[in-house]
């Protein structure tokens, strides 16, 4: 993750936003942010925080 914030409160807010501005889908922006999509599952899961498909947004 080395181009998202490491900081699990500040990478759920980038990760959302970005998700509702540019990305359909979390698979889209890992694969623009070459990132490992169970990297950026398992951070927010940390604090508790799970990704909704539906709403594309982590809740």
């Amino acid at each position: 993750m080395d181009n998202l914030p490491k900081d699990p409160v500040l990478l759920l807010s980038v990760v959302n936003t970005e998700l509702r501005d540019y990305y359909p889908s979390l698979d889209a922006l890992c694969e623009d942010r070459q990132v490992k999509k169970d990297m950026v599952i398992d951070a927010l899961k940390g604090i508790d925080y799970e990704y909704d498909e539906a709403k594309n947004q982590f809740v």
